[in-house]
């Protein structure tokens, strides 16, 4: 590839091809030495349309069969189809490369062709064959099990194997960023994102990173970069992904005092409160839920809720339990937990367990999370590190017209119920409350008179 011009000349075969591309792509467009090629951008990157550019150039040199997909088939005539028909007609190639609308495919003059498919009908997939390109496009929508299942799919006597995942970063609960970033709740760690956007291009093992941005698409109009930078006005999520290109936490922050520290920090600090309220709180769960305690002091006089010592297990019987909690029958804590299961509770109890179910009445959860949002700062273990993965970034759920739900969280945080539970019977001040009683004046007794 040789520059001419600030365009790029394409040698495929016998023929020589004029095109412009981005310099921040150019690398990309020709590297096929791993097996995973991962771009995550902000919106109007060109990460789209290198990786259809890339396909082609391909598949002229080598007869293959690309699969596209993405969750919604009905959603690749305008999207990654319309993409292709594009870069053909301004390659000049539409006399040698034929695009076919019902069923969509491109076929090419080698035999080489590109075939689309959507996630929403799996059944599909059954029917593809020989399939050594796959380009899964809007990945963060395509559901984890649907891209497992492509890594089976992908098949072929002679030809090196490749899977191109292209997405706007989303929530950091997404499956493409736990896969190819942080997975917390498993405690795999591949890459720290942050890295990659100053780095913009790395190579982890089998896995070509890639990482973009409206700056480094050369032919976005300045009024788009304009309307991109508004966002940090109005929506400042939305303007982390479309013009950063980052990955974060999507929604609005259950707990933004939340904070984590060095579990020797955490306890330097609960040694010295002169007063500390210590609690123990446990939510009950068994397949999919967990069973999650934790213990917890509370500075009164400041309002500090810290969080130091957490048992998160689920799959256990309440006999299997008791034997990982011995402890809290040999020391006789008292554990408030979940009133909810009042037969686990009863056979604690029965072991010996100071074992009591919080009180529940109806708004219960919602004055629970009011409780625990009026903490002025929550400190948790690093040692804690369920609590700090669901707790971190819990946010709330939003209704289909993207209005709070104050209730509910995006997840099930077994750890915020636990608290909660833990809490029971304790009531955070209120510093709107505080405030009206400072304002009231105080009433002066008569002189001479007694009480």
């Amino acid at each position: 590839m040789l520059k001419m011009d600030g365009k790029r000349v394409v040698s495929i075969g016998s023929t020589t091809i004029e095109k412009s591309v981005s310099p921040h792509f150019e690398e990309f467009l020709f590297n096929w030495d791993q097996y995973f090629q991962f771009l995550v951008g902000g919106y109007g990157s060109g990460k789209s349309y290198h990786v259809a550019l890339k396909i082609i150039i391909k598949l002229l040199e080598e007869k293959r069969t690309a699969l596209v997909v993405r969750e919604v088939y009905d959603t690749h005539r305008d999207s990654t189809f319309s993409l292709f028909e594009e870069i053909i007609a301004d390659m000049d190639l539409s006399g040698r490369i034929r695009t076919v609308t019902s069923p969509m495919q491109v076929r090419f003059p080698n035999g080489s062709r590109i075939i689309f498919k959507g996630m929403d009908k799996p059944e599909k997939l059954k029917s593809v064959n020989n399939v050594s390109l796959i380009w899964a496009e809007e990945g963060s929508e395509v559901k984890y099990a649907g891209f497992k299942e492509l890594i089976g799919r992908m098949r072929h006597p002679t030809l090196d194997l490749h899977m191109i995942v292209s997405t706007n970063p989303v929530a950091q609960d997404n499956w493409t960023y736990t896969h190819f970033f942080k997975d917390e709740e498993n405690e795999v760690f591949t890459l720290d994102d942050e890295e990659l956007y100053e780095n913009r291009e790395m190579v982890v093992g089998d896995t070509y990173y890639h990482h973009s941005t409206a700056e480094d698409n050369y032919f976005l109009p300045d009024t788009y970069l304009q309307q991109l930078e508004e966002m940090k006005n109005y929506d400042p999520d939305l303007y982390r992904v479309a013009r950063k290109g980052q990955f974060g936490v999507s929604g609005t922050k259950v707990l933004p005092q939340f904070a984590v520290a060095e579990h020797d920090e955490v306890m330097k600090a609960i040694n010295k409160i002169e007063k500390p309220m210590h609690r123990v709180g446990g939510d009950f769960g068994f397949v999919t839920s967990f069973n999650a305690f934790a213990r917890m002091v509370v500075d009164l006089e400041k309002h500090y809720l810290y969080i130091y010592w957490e048992y998160y297990k689920n799959g256990k019987t309440d006999d299997e339990t008791a034997l990982d909690l011995i402890e809290f029958k040999q020391s006789g804590e008292k554990l408030i937990v979940d009133s909810a299961e009042p037969k686990s509770i009863q056979y604690f109890r029965q072991q010996g367990f100071n074992m009591y179910g919080a009180k529940k009445f109806p708004g219960s959860k919602l004055a629970n999370i009011k409780k625990i949002k009026r903490f002025k700062k929550i400190i948790c273990s690093v040692d804690c590190a369920n609590a700090v993965r669901e707790l971190k970034n819990l946010t709330y759920k939003t209704d289909k017209l993207d209005n709070i739900i104050e209730d509910e969280f995006n997840i099930d945080s077994h750890v915020f119920d636990a608290l909660a539970y833990g809490l029971d019977g304790y009531e955070v001040a209120d510093l709107k409350d505080e405030a009206q009683k400072a304002a009231r004046p105080t009433r002066q007794r008569p002189k001479g008179r007694r009480r």
